[in-house]
C-alpha cells in the first residue's frame, strides 16, 4: 500500500479541508497510509478530529505582500501576493516542505491549492496530483486566464505577473537541480490534474468536453435537523455572513414575501445579535444538515461557495447567490449562465431585494434548470466521486512502480 500525502496551503473556508478528510477516508479504507498538512489546524479541529491520521501544519506565507494591484486579475497575481513575489522568501517555504517531504517519504503528494507542496515535490522528485474546484485547477499549459474579463484588465498587465511568477518559481527549481516549469498553470496542476467539480461550476467556463469532470468531493451530510418556522409558506434556507452588507436586507425581503426562512449565520449562532426579528425567520444554533433543509425547499440563499451551491443544484433548488470575494463572484456569473439562479452581485446592497426573490420564487425557469442539472449530474453519490478520485491516486502511484 501507499502512503499518500494530503496538503492545503492558500485559501480560505472548510471546503478544502472537508475536500481532503473525505478522500483520506476512502485511502484509509483501502489500506494505504495518509498524512495531511493544512493550512489552519485550529479552525478544521472541528472537522479533523475524529480523523485518525498525522496533521501537520503547511508552511504557508504569512505576511503582507506591499506594492500589488488592489484587485487580483489572475492566479499569478494572488501567487506573489502568498509568497511568489521574491526568491528568498519563496525558497524558504519550499524548504519547509522539502524537509517535511523528506521525513514523512510520500510516494504521492496530492495538493489542494497548495503549489508551493508541488513545487517542493517537483525538486524532490516524488509524484504529484491536484485535486480542487475549477478556480485554482486552471487550464493546462496556456497563459493563465484573466479572473476579471470585465474590467478591462491590460494583456501587459497579465503577461508581466506570469513571467514573473515564472522566473521566481524556476529560480527555485534550479537551486535544487530541477527542471523548469514552461507554464505557471503547472505550478497549480503538478504531474496529473484531477478536476473535482463539473462543467456547470467551472470559474473558466471551459467546455464539457474538455477534459474528464470527476465531480465536487465534498463531505457525507451533517448537521443539525433542519426545524422551520411554522405557516405555509415557501421555504428559504439561507446561509449567510454577517460580513455581507446587504444580509438583513435579503432577509426583510424573504420575510415580505412571505417565505420561512431557516438561516444559519454563524456569529448569530456564536452569539452576536439576529440582523432581523421574526416569526418567519428560524434561526439554527449549528451548522444545519442541507440535504435535509433543501429536499422541501424553493430556494436557497448563500453567498456562491461551492459547496452550498453544489447541494442546491443536485437538490433541484434555484438560488440567490451573494458573492463576497471573487471565486464566489465568478461561481456566481457561471451558475447564472445556465439558469441555475441569480447572481446578487448585480443588485446593489440597498437595491429591490423584493423583486429578486419574487422572481426565483414565480419563475418557473430557474426551478427547471435546476431540476435538469439534478437529473444530469445525480447518477453518482458524493462517495462515488471520491472513489474515482482515488482510484486516480491509485493509478498514479502504480505506473511508478
Amino acid at each position: 500500500m501507499a502512503h499518500i500525502h494530503l496538503a492545503w496551503e492558500i485559501g480560505g473556508g472548510l471546503g478544502h479541508a472537508a475536500r481532503l478528510k473525505t478522500l483520506a477516508r476512502v485511502l484509509l479504507a483501502r489500506g494505504h497510509r495518509v498524512s495531511l498538512s493544512l493550512r489552519d489546524l485550529g479552525y478544521t479541529q472541528r472537522v479533523m478530529a475524529d480523523l485518525p491520521v498525522p496533521r501537520f501544519q503547511a508552511p504557508v506565507w504569512l505576511h503582507r505582500t506591499e506594492g500589488m494591484p488592489p484587485n487580483h486579475a489572475s492566479l499569478a497575481e494572488i501567487l506573489l501576493a502568498a509568497g511568489y513575489l521574491e526568491v528568498p522568501g519563496l525558497a524558504g517555504l519550499a524548504e519547509g516542505w522539502r524537509t517535511l517531504f523528506t521525513l514523512l517519504e510520500p510516494d504521492l503528494v496530492v495538493a489542494d491549492y497548495a503549489p508551493t507542496a508541488l513545487l517542493a515535490a517537483r525538486t524532490l522528485k516524488v509524484p504529484t496530483a491536484s485535486v480542487g474546484v475549477g478556480f485554482y485547477s486552471p487550464p493546462a499549459d496556456v497563459a493563465l486566464p484573466c479572473l476579471r474579463d470585465w474590467e478591462g484588465v491590460a494583456q501587459q498587465r497579465l503577461a508581466r505577473a506570469e513571467a514573473h511568477l515564472l522566473n521566481v518559481v524556476n529560480a527555485v527549481l534550479e537551486m535544487h537541480g530541477a527542471p523548469e516549469l514552461l507554464h505557471a498553470a503547472r505550478l497549480l496542476l503538478g504531474d496529473a490534474p484531477l478536476l473535482c467539480t463539473w462543467p456547470e461550476f467551472d470559474h473558466y467556463g471551459r467546455p464539457a468536453g474538455g477534459g474528464e469532470w470527476l465531480g465536487p468531493v465534498t463531505m457525507p451530510a451533517g448537521g443539525a435537523a433542519p426545524a422551520w418556522p411554522p405557516g405555509t409558506g415557501p421555504r428559504v434556507f439561507a446561509y449567510l455572513k454577517h460580513d455581507y452588507a446587504g444580509h438583513a436586507a435579503v432577509l426583510q425581503a424573504l420575510v415580505e414575501e412571505g417565505c420561512r426562512v431557516l438561516c444559519y449565520l454563524p456569529e448569530v449562532a456564536a452569539g452576536r445579535a439576529a440582523p432581523l426579528r421574526s416569526p418567519s425567520i428560524a434561526y439554527s444554533a449549528q451548522p444545519v444538515a442541507m440535504e435535509a433543509a433543501l429536499a422541501g425547499a424553493a430556494l436557497c440563499v448563500c453567498h456562491g461557495g461551492e459547496a452550498a451551491v453544489v447541494q442546491s443544484s443536485l437538490a433541484g433548488v434555484p438560488v440567490l447567490m451573494l458573492p463576497m470575494q471573487l471565486e464566489q463572484y465568478l461561481m456566481a456569473r457561471r451558475v447564472e449562465s445556465w439558469g441555475g439562479g441569480i447572481n446578487g452581485a448585480r443588485v446593489k446592497p440597498d437595491g429591490d431585494w423584493r423583486a429578486v426573490v419574487r422572481l426565483l420564487l414565480d419563475d418557473n425557469r430557474f426551478r427547471t434548470a435546476a431540476a435538469a442539472f439534478a437529473h444530469r449530474r445525480g447518477d453518482r453519490t458524493a462517495l462515488e466521486r471520491a472513489e474515482r478520485v482515488a482510484d486516480a491516486f491509485e493509478r498514479q502511484v502504480a505506473a511508478r512502480r
